[in-house]
């Protein structure tokens, strides 16, 4: 059995995933960034922790294979078909206060941080979320830059659920610079129940 769902641009949703269930994140029209985030379903104190990520993949790149854990050291997902190749890991979700700082528009901006809290009813002051298709390029010289997504139209990332969550996913609202190709576009998430 399937379940999708649409996610409009700058818009999120929250999906309820059971453990072993396949998630696949389509980027419909290519370039766009999806803010991936998630809780425990039984313990909100419980969260996608990118920083944790890094420490035991021990890479700031995700690949085929890789685990994506929680902020307890605990499984969250597994990465199991990747079309791109390039994720973020390293960028907190858009906000009103980054806008402002570099945009100088942050008042009324839709973003990812109040989309993901208001879908999950929660309050989080920050999310570090796993930025599917966000190509952050890292240099010899520790500086960093966003570039255009290399993300081509029906790419797709899959996922397996090591645990019942409830996923806080964006689209990401970033229109000022390259990170979504300079325009704002929906996903769609399918839901899969493994046999």
């Amino acid at each position: 059995m399937e379940r999708e769902y649409f996610i409009e641009p700058c818009s999120g949703k929250s999906i309820e995933v059971k453990k072993n269930e396949e998630i696949i994140v389509i980027d419909i029209d290519g370039t766009q960034v999806v803010d991936f985030f998630a809780e425990s379903k039984h313990n909100p104190l419980e969260f996608l922790s990118t920083g944790v990520t890094i420490d035991c993949n021990e890479s700031l790149k995700l690949k085929v294979g890789d685990t994506i854990f929680t902020n307890l050291y605990n499984p969250m997902f597994k990465l199991l078909l990747d079309d791109v190749g390039e994720h973020d890991l390293i960028h907190p979700c858009c906000r009103p206060e980054m806008y402002d700082f570099f945009y100088h528009n942050g008042q009324g901006h839709r973003n990812c941080l109040e989309n993901i809290n208001g879908c999950l009813n929660e309050q989080r002051p920050i999310i570090h979320p796993v930025n599917l298709f966000m190509y952050t390029k890292i240099n010899s010289d520790g500086s960093i830059s966003v570039e255009k997504p290399i993300s081509k139209p029906g790419d797709k990332v899959v996922l397996k659920a090591e645990m019942d969550v409830r996923l806080g996913v964006a689209a990401c609202s970033v229109s000022e610079s390259k990170c979504n190709g300079g325009k704002c576009s929906p996903i769609k998430i399918i839901i899969k129940e493994l046999c």
